[in-house]
């Protein structure tokens, strides 16, 4: 599959609204907005993170179609990469090559990443693109109701 990032469009809003709402999706990322079917919330934040110049988002595409979003996000010496693919892409490597577009396009280090310390997949993502597990943390995950373990990856240099 061609994987290619891009600028996001309106048009890509609710798509990525619809994967959003995905139960199985919801439950691995974890860490989520408390209502993710909450329309105006979801809409204040994209228009938030759109127009913040501290903010770079892209729509990801595969073979021409939307199928996520990745962003760098954060005060500069704190920045996070976080992602969002589709769960009917998991496992075609979509989540690897659009990171590594986003890693190449935002140099700055150190970067980090958190993810559900179940959430296999994302950590195998995380790995291949050079994180590395920094921390090991409890915090609370709205879309499981409950406190996880979540770890911290780092991105040196």
């Amino acid at each position: 599959m061609d994987v290619s990032l891009r600028p996001v469009h309106d048009s890509d809003l609710p798509v990525f609204y619809r994967q959003l709402n995905d139960p199985d999706a919801l439950r691995m990322a974890a860490f989520t907005p408390e209502d993710p079917a909450d329309r105006d919330r979801f809409g204040a934040h994209w228009a938030r993170v759109r127009t913040s110049p501290d903010v770079v988002v892209r729509t990801v595409l595969g073979d021409g179609d939307v199928v996520g979003h990745a962003s760098v996000y954060g005060e500069p010496g704190e920045r996070e990469v976080t992602y969002w693919v589709d769960r009917a892409h998991w496992g075609k490597g979509i989540a690897t090559a659009a990171l590594r577009g986003l890693l190449a396009e935002v140099p700055e280090r150190p970067l980090y990443a958190r993810v559900a310390a179940d959430n296999a997949g994302s950590l195998r993502v995380l790995r291949r693109c050079g994180f590395e597990v920094s921390a090991r943390v409890a915090a609370y995950a709205p879309a499981r109701g409950a406190e996880i373990e979540e770890l911290v990856l780092t991105l040196e240099g």
